[in-house]
């Protein structure tokens, strides 16, 4: 029974020498031609890195030559109604003097904060606030 073993055994080394020969004599790229690499997966890869490029450039120059000026353009004329808006209330009477309709500044109970008249956001130069007025 061994010996029938050990008589096989060179008969299965010539039926695996190909295929062991095959191994290494394989082919390590999956195009037909060794020199051409050029597939329509690499021609679409290249076509979507191009498109990527052409993209961030695009967006790079709109942030560049428009946003920028449109936030400066926005800032001069946020600065222009702030000041419009100042000069305004320097034309009006003072606070004192302003009438306090019954509506306005009604407190039902202090604010638990300061002296309980003034409210959290409390701005001395556009609030004013009378507690001895007459409803």
């Amino acid at each position: 029974m061994f010996a029938r073993q050990i008589l096989a055994a060179p008969r299965f080394a010539t039926l695996r020498a190909p295929a062991a020969r095959a191994t290494v004599q394989r082919r390590l790229m999956s195009s037909a031609s060794g020199s051409s690499t050029e597939n329509a997966f690499v021609r679409e890869r290249r076509a979507v890195k191009e498109h990527a490029a052409a993209t961030t450039e695009l967006w790079r120059k709109i942030s560049i030559y428009a946003c920028i000026p449109a936030l400066i353009l926005g800032g001069l004329n946020a600065y222009n109604l702030w000041n419009e808006h100042w000069e305004h209330w320097s034309h009006m009477p003072p606070l004192e003097e302003r009438v306090e309709y019954p509506y306005q500044n009604i407190r039902t109970k202090n604010f638990p904060w300061g002296d309980g008249d003034k409210t959290l956001f409390w701005n001395d130069s556009v609030n004013y606030h009378k507690r001895d007025k007459t409803t």
